[in-house]
Formats: structure tokens, sequence, C-alpha cells
């Protein structure tokens, strides 16, 4: 997303990737209003074509209505190998250059530029190579144990993971869908996916974070399942595992110099209904045009710095309703009074649209200078053009308007 805006806010971008191709697993697969219209706005929904609908939202695991006055209200199902897909199809269209098969090994800074040492994978003779790239300067998007964060030596503040969810995606089993099942022992969720595969996800309450390094055995994983649901999927064939807990870390600043983080690189929360892929999306968009901007020399002064200014709180206040979803989800027997609670708070309308719009993050708001209008500092939203506007005149609605960067 970040080497797309890059490009097309004219700067020249060079992504190293440690990966030699797509994902073979499902990961994160939500997306939120705030990020498809994004998409609009870059016009490569035509190309994504409609995805389904997701079903209704959650707020730590009470059903909550996500509508909101975007026009794409709900949340949408996109595999994020397709995601990724769309995304590098249109960076590198506009010009980025994506070196793949690459692992980020040092970072060294100079007055105006940085130099990135990369090594690749080892060649048919068993050695392997290096490569460095010099830029004015680096983006960390490299995911919660970011290399980039380590070099550049961001201080990044918070907390460990104390509970988790195991996750499986398993074929040749029977399970019934389960949403958000609360059993004496732990939770449950499983929902049968295309293809006859079935995630299912569990915590049981008390048990902590697992030790073992890497994604948790599928022994592990069928044992919790049978001893909080008291069914068996130990039969089953294990396509993927992973499991993630609920540490709570946010980068103490998104910009050091030359090296800046976006996504999971500057914030790590447990990825709770989709919004972790999602806040990463747009915290690329904020910053790409305005990074394009300083590169090209055109940016005004402080431009850069309000992506920090913009974004960390923004972040912070994902992060919160993040931990505040993990103890309704994962805090056991104990919450069920708060839960019963939370249950009749989201009966009232303005709550539900308060959450609802939090969670699709449409309405995040930005220091935009003095104003009354109630779209100062807030996004723009979906309008069409009026009557005699056609395509020969102009873009039709706000966001074609937008597409040229």
């Amino acid at each position: 997303m970040l080497a797309g805006e890059l490009a097309l806010g004219g700067a020249d971008v060079v992504v190293l990737e440690r990966r030699t191709g797509p994902l073979t697993e499902s990961r994160a697969s939500t997306l939120h209003a705030r990020t498809m219209e994004l998409l609009d706005q870059r016009g490569l929904l035509e190309e994504l074509g409609t995805p389904p609908a997701g079903g209704p939202g959650h707020f730590g695991g009470t059903r909550l209505d996500l509508t909101t006055d975007s026009p794409y209200s709900g949340q949408w199902k996109v595999p994020q190998v397709r995601t990724e897909e769309l995304l590098e199809g249109w960076a590198t269209r506009l010009g980025a250059r994506v070196v793949k098969g690459h692992r980020l090994t040092d970072l060294r800074t100079a007055p105006h530029t940085v130099e990135a040492t990369a090594e690749a994978e080892p060649g048919p003779g068993g050695a392997a190579s290096a490569l460095r790239v010099r830029a004015a300067y680096v983006v960390g998007c490299d995911g919660e144990s970011s290399t980039v964060r380590e070099l550049a030596g961001f201080a990044f503040p918070g907390r460990d993971a104390t509970r988790e969810l195991l996750r499986a995606d398993v074929a040749d089993v029977e399970v019934p869908d389960r949403r958000f099942e609360r059993h004496p022992g732990g939770l449950a969720i499983s929902a049968r996916g295309p293809g006859g595969v079935t995630r299912v996800m569990v915590h049981e309450y008390g048990a902590g974070v697992g030790r073992e390094p890497g994604p948790p055995s599928f022994a592990r994983v069928a044992d919790t399942w049978r001893r909080v649901t008291g069914d068996d999927i130990g039969g089953g064939t294990p396509l993927w595992l992973n499991s993630f807990g609920d540490a709570l870390r946010q980068a103490a600043q998104y910009r050091r110099g030359r090296i800046l983080l976006a996504g999971d690189a500057a914030h790590h929360q447990m990825p709770v209904g989709g919004q972790a892929l999602n806040l990463g999306l747009q915290d690329a968009a904020n910053l790409g045009w305005k990074l394009a901007a300083e590169v090209r020399g055109t940016a005004d002064p402080g431009l850069l710095d309000s992506y920090h200014a913009e974004r960390h709180p923004a972040g912070r206040r994902v992060l919160d309703n993040i931990a505040a979803q993990a103890l309704l989800l994962l805090g056991g027997s104990g919450t069920e009074q708060l839960r019963s609670l939370f249950g009749e708070l989201l009966r009232e309308p303005r709550v539900r649209a308060h959450l609802a719009g939090t969670i699709a993050g449409v309405d995040v708001r930005y220091a935009a200078g003095p104003g009354a209008h109630p779209l100062v500092g807030a996004r723009v939203p979906y309008l069409r053009f009026g009557a005699g506007t056609d395509a020969a005149a102009g873009p039709g609605s706000t966001f074609a308007a937008l597409r040229a960067g």
C-alpha cells in the first residue's frame, strides 16, 4: 500500500521483501469501511470486484451492527493473499520495484541518506549474496517483530501477552459453526470456509501463554478444543496453525529522522475483528503522499512530522478498544456481569454508532486548524457531483476525484 502511494506521489521506491512468493495461508481477511473507501479512492475496487460481505460485526464477542455513513458499511471478506496481489500489482504498474527473497540485516544512517543491507537466499553454490540500497528514507512495514524497528532503536513500550487464542485451519473434519461460544472452561469459535476448510479458534481460561517456539502443535490445539468444547477434532488435517495473544505495544515515535514505521511494525495488538490489517493500510495511506512530497521537495515544513502526530493517536485509540475487547473475550466467568451490562449499552443507538465508527475507521479526526464545520479534520465523505456532470467533464464523485493522487 505504501509503495503504491509513494509511486503515485512521484517517488522512486524499492520494496525489500523477505518472502519469495505469496502467502500460502489465509491470515487477515476482513476489510472495513474506511479501507474500502481508500481502495475506491485509488480506483482499485473495480479490479477487486465486489467481495462478499462479512456478516455482522462484534465488539468483544458481542454482536455489533457496523452500519456507518460510508457507502461500504459493514465488513468485507478478502483473503490476505488477494489483497497483497492487488496492491503489489498496483504499485508495480506505477513503477515501484519489488525485490523478493531478501532479508534486511543492517541499516546505516548518514546526514542525507539511509543505507539498507539485505541478504539474499543462498544460491546454488550455497553462498548468500548481499544487496545494498541507498535511499532518502526507509520505512519499516515488516510486522510486529520488525527488524527495521529493532535496528533503528525505536522504543516500543507496552506489555507482553498473558493470554492467547489458538488458531487452526483444519480439513477433513465436521465442526459445527460457533460464534464466540462461551463454555465454563473457555471460548470457542469455528466457521467453515470455502473448500470445506474449517477455522477453529480456542482460548482456555487461565491457561496463560504457550512457551513452545513457533506455532502451536495441532495436538495442543486439539487437546485444548476438546477440554473447552468436549468435541474431538484430532482426526482432522491441519493446514495452518498459529496463535495470537493480548500483547499491547506501540512505538513511542513513528519517525526517527529518516526512518519511519507503519502497520504492525509501529503497533502490536491482538487481531480482533481485523482491525490490525486495516489500521496498517490506513497508516500507509496517511504517510505515502506526505513522504513522496518530502522526497520531491514540495512538502511544507513539518508535513512529514504530521504522520506521527495524526497516526499515533489513531493507533492508540484502536489499541485501547482492542484491550477492552480482549477483556470481554478472554476474561472468563468473572466478566459475565460486565458483558451483560455492555450488551445493554449496545442497544443504545448512539453507543452502537460510536463503536461502529471506531471499528470501521470512519470516525478518525485530525487536528486541521480552526473551523466549526463538522467535516473539518474528518475524512472526505462520498458525495456525487451535481447534475450535468459527465465523464468527459471530470470525475463524478469525491472518491473518483482523488484517484490521481
